[in-house]
């Protein structure tokens, strides 16, 4: 059997989908070590990141690349059972990328990045344009057509990666197509429509930060980075103080970041009690002798998470608010 994403088949499992009932697609909740997220369900060998959940914990949305298909998968959960995940509505254009959803604390809007040109533009392939986009849900639950969110948060340059607060502030990357650079940008809900952006502060800006998720209080920033001296781009966390003043960026150590893998993609439940990211880390290789190698298991590693593609993980958030002490070490 194949099903098909973005217009390109893939292998089904001939499994049937399970039976999944319960929060976080009847997942085990994990501590604070990280854990991989429905492996077989979400994570299946294929590329995969950006997860984001309704406030009232029904939907699941996650972002699934395979080739040059880039879209948002969703999963809901009717009469106490989860949907087999199936291609968000506004993201089957097989001519667009559609990635990282980020749902408003109403439950009523997702937003994402979108590669559909805006305006009158002519479609364009690849990545050449980036803007946020969003759906709203419908009086009858489902979800409506893409509309790009326009300025002053969209720009000539590329804007992506939404995220937002409780107060319903958005959080987002921009890159300016002059320096490709990349630096994350704040504005605020004002009587209901989004105001000019503000550029935060350093040090949150003080190198390439991009791919940013704040905590629905705002209480800090969850963000990959990148510099000049850095190989691999890592995962960091910037507090913020009842000020308003941002910390210094803390490393959360070995437990998400790797230094064999950058960091990609990271968000936080809508409750903030759990966290995701994205990691290519890949398992130990098996002890096959050399020769060995069959078809059959060759497409089982490629047919399961830690393969060296990318899979999403989650833990406690709990993790990360204890990190706040090194922030703001006591006088």
């Amino acid at each position: 059997m194949l099903f098909a994403v973005c217009g390109v088949a893939l292998a089904a499992s001939p499994e049937p989908f399970p039976v999944l009932r319960g929060d976080y697609l009847g997942q085990p909740l994990p501590g604070e070590q990280p854990q991989l997220f429905a492996p077989g369900i979400v994570c299946t060998g294929m590329y995969e990141r950006d997860v984001a959940v309704t406030p009232d914990g029904s939907e699941v949305f996650f972002g699934l690349i395979q080739g040059q298909a880039v879209t948002i998968m969703h999963s809901s959960r009717v009469d106490g059972v989860w949907t087999e995940p199936r291609i968000a509505p506004f993201a089957s254009d097989p001519r667009f990328y559609c990635l990282e959803p980020c749902v408003r604390p109403d439950g009523r809007r997702v937003f994402f990045l979108s590669t559909r040109p805006p305006g009158d533009a002519p479609v364009l392939p690849g990545w050449a344009y980036q803007d946020i986009w969003y759906s709203d849900r419908q009086p009858d639950g489902s979800w409506g057509p893409p509309v790009n969110l326009g300025p002053p948060v969209n720009t000539e340059d590329g804007e992506f990666f939404p995220s937002v607060t409780r107060d319903g502030t958005l959080y987002f990357t921009r890159e300016t197509a002059e320096t490709e650079e990349s630096s994350i940008w704040r504005s605020r809900l004002v009587d209901g429509a989004y105001a000019e952006p503000e550029k935060l502060a350093d040090p949150v800006n003080r190198t390439s930060t991009y791919n940013a998720c704040i905590a629905p209080d705002e209480s800090y920033l969850l963000a990959c980075v990148r510099s000049k001296e850095q190989k691999t781009p890592t995962y960091v966390v910037f507090f913020r103080s009842p000020e308003g003043q941002w910390s210094e960026p803390v490393d959360p150590g070995d437990l998400v970041n790797s230094s064999k893998v950058g960091a990609i993609s990271p968000s936080i439940s809508p409750d903030g009690r759990y966290f995701f990211f994205a990691s290519a880390a890949a398992a130990e290789p098996d002890s096959v002798p050399y020769g060995t190698m069959t078809v059959q298991r060759f497409l089982a590693r490629h047919t399961r998470p830690r393969n060296g593609s990318s899979d999403i993980y989650w833990a406690a958030a709990s993790v990360l608010e204890r990190l706040r002490e090194r922030a703001f070490p006591a006088k």
